[in-house]
C-alpha cells in the first residue's frame, strides 16, 4: 500500500488541523475542534443530530415561558396579565412552538444521530441535505418567532381555523409569519425525511434484514414515511393560506363562496398523522430502553414493528373526528368513530408489549427507565381519554373544553417528551462521553410527573365542568378557581423539574471533568443494539469497518450466548467486542457552507413576501448563488484549492492510488451490497 511521505493537512494557515499519516485515496473529514465555524458547515450527522436537540431545547424554553404565562393568566378569575389579543398570540404561539419547534425537532435529533449507528453505517445518504435540512428547520423557528418583534405572533390557536384567519379577521401579520414560517419548517422536514428513508433502505450492512432493524429505526422509518406524505398537505393549505392573506386569492374568503371546511380537512388530514410523526420516535426510544433495564430482548419484535406500521397506515383514516361538531353529517362521523376505535388496538400491542417485556425482567430503574416507565402509563392514560372521543355524543360534549386540552397533553407530554427526557439519559454517554447524574435525574423525573399529573390532572375536571378552551379569564363562581390555581401550581413544578434537568447537563459535565474525563466505555448500560458497539463518544466516522449482522440485537448476541442447558452466558465483554473508533482510513464528506446559505436564503425571501417584494431580489439571488455552489463544490476534499487527493510536492500519485478505488476503506451501502464510497446530497 503506498503511503504519503508527509501528513496531510487539511485546511490552510491557522485553519489548518494536524492528521496522521493515511494511504492515498483515503480521504476524511478534518478531526474538528468545535469551533464555531465547525459547527456552522459540519455535515456529519451526529453534530447535526446535537444542533437539531439543542435548537429544540431553546425552543423549548420560550414555548414553556409562554405555557407559564397562560397558567398565571388562568390562575384565578379575571386574571389581567396578558390583554385578550396578547393571550389569543401566547397560546397560539405556544401550541405552534411546541409542536412544530419543540416535539418534531427533537424526534429528528435522535434520528439523525441514531439511525445511521443503529444501522451500521458510517453517515447518512445525502451528509449536505442533512445540514440544509437543519438550517432551513432552525431559520424557520428564529423566522416565525420574530413575529414577536415586528408586531406580534398569530392569534388564530395553533390549528388555525379559516376564516378567522383571513386578514378581515386578523389584521396583523401574525399569521402571515405563521403560515410563511411552517411552510419554511416543512421544507425542512421533507428533506430530512427523504434523506432519513434513502440512508434506512440503502446504506444496512450485510445481513441486516427489515426484520433485524431496531424498534427505533423502524419507528423513525414510519415517522419519515408519515412526514414524506403529510408535509406536502398542509403545504397545500399554508400555500392557499398565504395566497389569501398576501395575493387577495379566495380559498378560504366565504364571501366569495369558498368554504371555510377546506381549511379543517387539509389541516387534519395532515394533523392526526403529525399526532404520530410526535409519538412514535418517543416508542422508539421506549422499546431500546425498556429492554435493556430489563435485561430481555423486547418481547413480539414482529408485533411491534406491525403495530408500528398499521398505526402509520391506519393515520390516515381518523382525522375528521376532530370535525364531529362541524357539521359533516352522521355517515361521516359514523365511519370516523369507528377508524378512532380501531386505530386504539395497535397502540394498545405495544403497551401490551412493553409490559410482557417488564415482566419477569431483572430490573433496573435508573433515570432513563423511569422516564420509559413514566411514557408507558402516562401514554396510557392519554390513550384512555382519546379513545373516549370516538363516542360521538360524548365528544361532542367535550369539544372545545378543557378536557381535551388534559387529553392532547397526557398524550404529546406525557407520551412524546418524557420519552425524549428518557433518550437523553440513555444516550447521553454515547452522545458526549460521560453519564449525566442519577441522584439529579430521578429528581428530574420525580418533579417531571408530579408536575405533569399536578397540571393536566384537574383540566379533565374542569372540562367535563364545562371550562371553554381559548378562553383568556373567567368569572368567579363557575367551581373553576381551585383546579386552575393547582394546574397553575403543577406547571411551575414542571418548570422547576426542566430546570434541574439543565443544572443536571452543567453539573454532570463539571464533574467528568473534574475527574479528568474518565470514558464510560463503549457499553455503559450493557445495551443491545450496534450503536454501542462503537467508542464513546462517537468517532467521527462512526464505524471502524463494516459490521456483518445475523441477528436483531446483534451486539448482545456477540457479548453473550447459551450454554447447553439454556442459560445466558457472557462470551466477551463490551470492550472485547466493540471497535475503537482509531481508524483514519475512511472516506467521508467535507464540510460546507452552502446548506447554511441556502436556508438563509428562505426567511429572506418570506419577509420580502409580508413587507417589500424587493426583497426577494436579494434572497433569490442568495438561493441561487447557494444552489449554483453547491453543484459545483467539490464533494471530498474539504481543501480543494490546495491539495489534490494525494498529490504531494514530491510527485504525482498513480491515478488509480488517488481515485481511491482500491486502497482506502469505503463506507457500505446497501444490505449486503459490496462496498462503494459514501455520497453527498
Amino acid at each position: 500500500m503506498a503511503i504519503i511521505d508527509r501528513p496531510l493537512a487539511i485546511g490552510a494557515g491557522d485553519d489548518a488541523v494536524e492528521t496522521v499519516d493515511r494511504p492515498l485515496g483515503s480521504i476524511t473529514r478534518p478531526q474538528e475542534s468545535g469551533t464555531w465555524r465547525d459547527w456552522l458547515t459540519t455535515v456529519d450527522h451526529k453534530k447535526i443530530g446535537i444542533m437539531y436537540g439543542a435548537a429544540a431545547m431553546f425552543f423549548f424554553v420560550i414555548g414553556g415561558a409562554e405555557a407559564l404565562l397562560i397558567r398565571l393568566q388562568l390562575a384565578t378569575p379575571n386574571g389581567t396579565l396578558l390583554s385578550p389579543e396578547v393571550y389569543n398570540q401566547v397560546f397560539t404561539m405556544h401550541g405552534v412552538t411546541m409542536i412544530f419547534l419543540v416535539a418534531m425537532p427533537m424526534g429528528a435529533a435522535f434520528a439523525n444521530y441514531l439511525l445511521p449507528l443503529q444501522i451500521g453505517a458510517r453517515d447518512v445518504a445525502f451528509p449536505r441535505l442533512n445540514a440544509l435540512s437543519f438550517w432551513v428547520f432552525l431559520f424557520g423557528g428564529l423566522f416565525l418567532n420574530s413575529a414577536w418583534l415586528l408586531g406580534g405572533g398569530a392569534d388564530g390557536g395553533w390549528f388555525n381555523y379559516a376564516p378567522n384567519s383571513t386578514v378581515t379577521f386578523s389584521p396583523s401579520h401574525g399569521i402571515d409569519f405563521y403560515a410563511l414560517g411552517l411552510q419554511i419548517t416543512g421544507v425542512a422536514s421533507l428533506v430530512g425525511a427523504i434523506n432519513l428513508i434513502t440512508t434506512v433502505l440503502n446504506m444496512r450492512p450485510k445481513g441486516m434484514t427489515l426484520m433485524r432493524m431496531p424498534i427505533f429505526t423502524w419507528m423513525n422509518l414510519v415517522v419519515q414515511f408519515l412526514l414524506l406524505f403529510a408535509v406536502p398537505v398542509i403545504s397545500v393549505a399554508l400555500f392557499e393560506l398565504t395566497f389569501d392573506r398576501l395575493f387577495d386569492a379566495n380559498f378560504f374568503n366565504t364571501e366569495a363562496g369558498a368554504d371555510p371546511l377546506l381549511w379543517q380537512h387539509l389541516f387534519w388530514i395532515f394533523g392526526h398523522p403529525e399526532v404520530y410523526i410526535l409519538i412514535l420516535p418517543s416508542f422508539g426510544i421506549v422499546s431500546e430502553v425498556i429492554p435493556v433495564f430489563s435485561r430481555k430482548p423486547i418481547f413480539g419484535y414482529s408485533f411491534m414493528v406491525a403495530s408500528g406500521v398499521a398505526i402509520g397506515f391506519m393515520g390516515w383514516g381518523v382525522w375528521a373526528h376532530h370535525m364531529f361538531v362541524s357539521g359533516i353529517g352522521p355517515i361521516s362521523v359514523a365511519a370516523f368513530s369507528l377508524s378512532t376505535m380501531f386505530i386504539a388496538v395497535p397502540t394498545g400491542v405495544k403497551i401490551l408489549n412493553w409490559l410482557a417485556t417488564i415482566w419477569g425482567g431483572k430490573l433496573r430503574f435508573n433515570t432513563a427507565m423511569l422516564f420509559a416507565v413514566g411514557v408507558v402509563s402516562m401514554f396510557t392514560i392519554g390513550g384512555l381519554s382519546g379513545v373516549t372521543h370516538s363516542i360521538a355524543p360524548a365528544d361532542t360534549q367535550q369539544t372545545d373544553t378543557y378536557y381535551i386540552v388534559a387529553h392532547f397533553h397526557y398524550v404529546i407530554f406525557g407520551g412524546t417528551l418524557l420519552g425524549f427526557f428518557s433518550g437523553f439519559y440513555f444516550w447521553w454517554p454515547k452522545m458526549f462521553g460521560y453519564k449525566l447524574n442519577e441522584k439529579l435525574g430521578k429528581t428530574n423525573f420525580w418533579l417531571q410527573i408530579v408536575g405533569f399529573n399536578v397540571t393536566f390532572g384537574p383540566m379533565h375536571i374542569l372540562g367535563l365542568q364545562g371550562m371553554s378552551r381559548r378562553i383568556d379569564t373567567y368569572d368567579a363562581g363557575f367551581g373553576f378557581e381551585f383546579w386552575n390555581l393547582v394546574a397553575t401550581v403543577g406547571a411551575f413544578i414542571i418548570a422547576l423539574g426542566i430546570a434541574f434537568f439543565f443544572v443536571n447537563v452543567a453539573v454532570s459535565r463539571r464533574q467528568w471533568i473534574a475527574a479528568g474525563k474518565p470514558n464510560p466505555g463503549p457499553d455503559p448500560w450493557d445495551a443491545r443494539s450496534l450503536e454501542w458497539m462503537t467508542a464513546s463518544p462517537t468517532p467521527i466516522h462512526n464505524f471502524d469497518e463494516e459490521i456483518t449482522v445475523d441477528a436483531p440485537d446483534e451486539f448482545w448476541h456477540r457479548k453473550y450466548g447459551y450454554d447447553t442447558e439454556g442459560n445466558v452466558v457472557r462470551k466477551a465483554t463490551a470492550e472485547e467486542v466493540a471497535q475503537d473508533g482509531s481508524n483514519t482510513n475512511v472516506h467521508l464528506p467535507s464540510p460546507s457552507y452552502f446548506p447554511i446559505l441556502l436556508a438563509l436564503s428562505m426567511p429572506i425571501i418570506s419577509y420580502g413576501l409580508i413587507y417589500s417584494l424587493w426583497l426577494c431580489i436579494p434572497g433569490g439571488m442568495l438561493l441561487v448563488y447557494s444552489m449554483v455552489g453547491w453543484i459545483f463544490e467539490h464533494p471530498d476534499d474539504p481543501n480543494a484549492a490546495h491539495d489534490d487527493h494525494g498529490h504531494d510536492d514530491h510527485g504525482d500519485a498513480p491515478d488509480e492510488l488517488a481515485a481511491g478505488d482500491d486502497e482506502g476503506e469505503l463506507v457500505g451501502v446497501g444490505a449486503g451490497a459490496p462496498e462503494t464510497e459514501a455520497t453527498n446530497g
